[in-house]
């Protein structure tokens, strides 16, 4: 059994992915396109293009962990060599000279590189990060708290940072709207830096006794090209794990939508103040994600993982487009009114809690899914097996800035529009784009939910066949 305090120490870990979430999903878009004067469009590519080189190299990354052989174990020397670069990268994002902002040309290739950068270093921490999951224990259950603690920080650290942030620094001070402030922005990305300096080395101390003695894997130091396919392939073969990828393949791309329109929205179709935002970020997600942790303890003993995926994802796509729906169907009153608020505020709770539980069961199945593998195919390959999942899921995130920033520049959300002088068809066309970019792939998610099954019984019968075989 893990102790609590590694358990504590490896989840905030998850806090290092939060830090660029929260970037990304509430400030990146609104700070390059509304503030600096970027094209939605050009912002969505350079975006789009981080993701895509970041998901490339996810699985040269988690090869290479699953393959090293040094005196800290497989993982640890890659979580450190990620997070002092990661850091220095949010200063490099938010820090922007005059003479890159003049040009749209030279802003693009800034919101790229940085964007390249940021990704990239948090992948050597992170993929590693997750595949150390897998070597804290075999227990089917014990498997879904380890990762519950992660996804714990991560939604935790992804709302409050933001709420914080707009509370603390991009507040509105008579006529002054501090998200509008270019100056701010720079203190931020100081203050990622900070957070993310302190995260990573944290969690590499609290869990510097797991998974140091790696000299029973073998491999080489360095695989090559070769090994690398050849071990981000073999994952492929793995019928559950080949569902399960297309399912956070199609989550993904909804989850990518909805991190980047949400602060526009919020902003511009709700009309919602700095204060307000944070309120409806921090509290219900609080609620969201204690109640997910509870939850994940009394649903791990009664109901499979993949019955998990299923009811989850089922509940997201009323829930994630439902206010939209009301919105335009007349349903709702003026933005100011307190219905309006307390309807985002149960929307953000109910998809907090459902994001949650999903994310613990998907990861948690992966981690299973890394037995199934090495009874097939004779080797532990956590690394590649994480790698690959986070591969096809950026890889599909990628979308959601792309099609956000395009929505913007098709309904005409254009730098130097203010909240409350936007014509009400605009509005009403970005909340369409928006509700469907949310809802279309979710339905395909819950389709491939129905094709992944690896219940305790089964994880048991594989567990025990290993045990024979090395016996």
């Amino acid at each position: 059994m893990t102790s609590f305090g590694t358990r504590l120490g490896y989840g905030l870990g998850g806090a290092m992915f939060s830090i660029k979430e929260a970037a990304y999903s509430a400030f990146v878009l609104l700070f390059y396109t509304q503030v600096l004067g970027l094209s939605g469009t050009a912002a969505g590519v350079a975006l789009a293009v981080a993701v895509v080189f970041d998901s490339i190299s996810d699985p040269v990354i988690g090869a290479w962990s699953d393959s090293l052989n040094s005196r800290w174990g497989r993982r640890h020397p890659f979580m450190v060599a990620g997070t002092l670069p990661m850091g220095v990268g949010f200063i490099g994002l938010f820090l922007v000279p005059d003479r890159v902002v003049e040009s749209q040309t030279l802003l693009t290739l800034w919101l790229a590189f940085w964007s390249i950068w940021i990704r990239t270093t948090l992948s050597v921490f992170a993929i590693p990060h997750l595949a150390l999951s897998a070597e804290m224990t075999r227990d089917y259950r014990e498997r879904s708290s380890i990762l519950g603690a992660r996804m714990f920080f991560v939604f935790l650290f992804t709302v409050l940072i933001p709420a914080l942030a707009l509370v603390l620094l991009f507040d509105q001070y008579g006529e002054v709207d501090g998200r509008f402030e270019r100056d701010n922005y720079p203190v931020y990305g100081l203050l990622s830096c900070i957070a993310t300096w302190i995260v990573g080395l944290v969690t590499v101390w609290s869990t510097r006794h797991v998974g140091q003695d790696s000299s029973a894997f073998g491999g080489a130091s360095v695989p090559g090209l070769r090994q690398f396919l050849a071990d981000f392939f073999a994952t492929l073969k793995i019928h559950n794990f080949r569902q399960l990828l297309a399912f956070d393949v199609a989550a993904s791309v909804s989850y990518g939508v909805l991190i980047a329109t949400h602060m526009l929205a919020s902003i511009y179709f709700w009309e919602l103040s700095s204060r307000d935002i944070a309120l409806i970020l921090a509290i219900p997600s609080l609620l969201g994600v204690s109640g997910a942790m509870f939850a994940i303890h009394w649903l791990g003993s009664r109901v499979a993982k993949h019955t998990i995926l299923r009811l989850t994802c089922a509940l997201m796509i009323i829930d994630g487009v439902w206010p939209y729906a009301a919105r335009l169907a007349g349903l709702l009153p003026d933005n100011g009114h307190p219905v309006v608020f307390w309807s985002l505020f149960l929307q953000m709770l109910l998809w907090m809690f459902f994001f949650i539980l999903r994310g613990i069961a998907s990861q948690s199945l992966v981690a299973d899914i890394a037995d199934e593998n090495e009874l097939a195919h004779g080797r532990r390959q956590e690394g590649a097996l994480f790698a690959a999942s986070l591969f096809a899921q950026k890889l599909a995130t990628a979308l959601g800035p792309l099609y956000g920033g395009m929505v913007l520049d098709l309904v005409g959300l254009q730098r130097g529009m203010t909240p409350g002088t936007i014509e009400q068809p605009t509005l009403d066309a970005f909340a369409i784009y928006t509700a469907a970019g949310i809802l279309a792939p979710l339905l395909v998610a819950l389709y491939f939910s129905f094709k992944v099954s690896l219940s305790e019984a089964r994880l048991q019968e594989i567990q025990a066949a290993l045990l024979a075989r090395e016996s």
